[in-house]
């Protein structure tokens, strides 16, 4: 299949099994190609005040394996986890910033401790039921060392390289993506024909390992906060939020608008200052200019999967999961990484990940340091 390499043995490959339709058909399609696969349960810090689920999934994991017949292994990485994945969220979210805790989680859990952990005990590979491909280029030289490329998953809906732009050479060398290149249906298919008790099971959603939460209820129990008052582009009061640190820029939901009229907009925030603690939102519609503002981003930790590329470089880039790739122009100037859009952006948020792509190849990318309207670009 697609993800084999030459080895001259059989490969030993730990394959991470959250308890998830994906990763058990990573797992089965391993196993059925005759690796010698292991499954593993990393077990991760959970909250006291959320329910219990990570026993439920490990569970979920065991019965996987117990059916394949495979050895099964728990990884506890609850320190790991609380200090680079929640302590940085939380620490993110009280300055005001928008974290992406699931690169992180990706960057110093999945492909971090995980894979220093399976070096360590002698395996070859890691892999997981992550929607993305590794590509790799073989060099006919033979002084001179492979490359690997990072590209989209042929499942565009599920693609997932936005949240692994952090990989470098050496890391995507020992990781295989079993799934990166089918759709999920075909994921689906494969489950119900090895009989996975995992076939049915609806997606996980939410926070990477701990699953979807409600935000604020989260946050609250970490951060002090209190309510605030919502404006209007004019500075009018227009409604109430609970707390600035909540909201992000280009949110639409959970603002109380308390000034309501018979057709009321869709509003957006654009923005929000935590010293006065308010938020100021915007029509999208009869408001546009507001909306769409941002012409240039300052990036930070800037991270290239290959060789960093001659700038200035012509790409396209995503600032949110999902979003449709965005023509752009990476540049280099005395205050860090610059990317310039070539149309005006909406829903902007410092913290946030800027991922460069070349077509379906994923460049890498870095943290929105600063944003750049076109009403306060000097």
């Amino acid at each position: 299949m697609w993800y084999k390499r030459k080895v001259n043995k059989k490969p030993k490959i730990f394959v991470g099994v959250s308890g998830g339709v994906d990763s058990s058909v990573a797992l089965a399609l391993l196993e059925k190609e005759g690796y010698d696969v292991t499954g593993v349960f990393l077990k991760v810090w959970s909250p006291d005040f959320l329910p219990c689920d990570w026993k439920e999934e490990r569970r979920s994991a065991m019965r996987v394996c117990a059916l394949l017949g495979v050895p099964f292994l728990t990884f506890d990485f609850e320190k790991e986890y609380k200090k680079d994945v929640v302590d940085y969220m939380i620490r993110e979210y009280s300055r005001g910033r928008v974290p992406n805790p699931d690169v992180f989680c990706n960057k110093y859990v999945k492909f971090g401790v995980f894979l220093k952990k399976m070096r360590a005990l002698g395996a070859d590979y890691i892999a997981t039921g992550h929607y993305a491909r590794i590509h790799t280029n073989i060099r006919m030289n033979t002084n001179d060392t492979n490359s690997y490329e990072l590209r989209e998953s042929a499942d565009k809906e599920k693609d997932q390289s936005y949240f692994l732009y952090t990989l470098n050479q050496e890391q995507l060398k020992h990781i295989l993506f079993p799934v990166g290149g089918m759709a999920k249906t075909e994921v689906r298919k494969l489950a119900r024909k090895f009989g996975l008790p995992t076939a049915e099971k609806k997606d996980s959603q939410g926070l990477c390992f701990i699953g979807k939460i409600d935000l604020k209820n989260f946050l609250a129990h970490f951060i002090k906060t209190k309510s605030g008052n919502v404006l209007n582009i004019k500075g009018e009061v227009v409604g109430t939020h609970d707390g600035a640190i909540f909201y992000t820029i280009g949110q639409r939901h959970g603002i109380n608008i308390t000034k309501k009229t018979k057709n009321d907009p869709r509003f957006f925030v654009i923005s929000k200052d935590l010293k006065k603690n308010t938020i100021t939102v915007a029509d999208k519609e009869s408001e546009i200019n507001e909306v769409y503002s941002t012409k240039e981003i300052v990036v930070i930790d800037m991270h290239f999967i290959g060789e960093e590329p001659k700038l200035p470089l012509k790409t396209t880039v995503r600032i949110r999961y999902r979003q449709v790739v965005q023509d752009s122009t990476l540049c280099k100037e005395v205050d860090g990484y610059h990317i310039v859009f070539d149309n005006l952006q909406s829903g902007v948020a410092v913290g946030q990940s800027a991922v460069l792509y070349d077509g379906y190849i994923c460049l890498g990318g870095g943290i929105i340091e600063k944003v750049i309207n076109k009403v306060n670009k000097k």
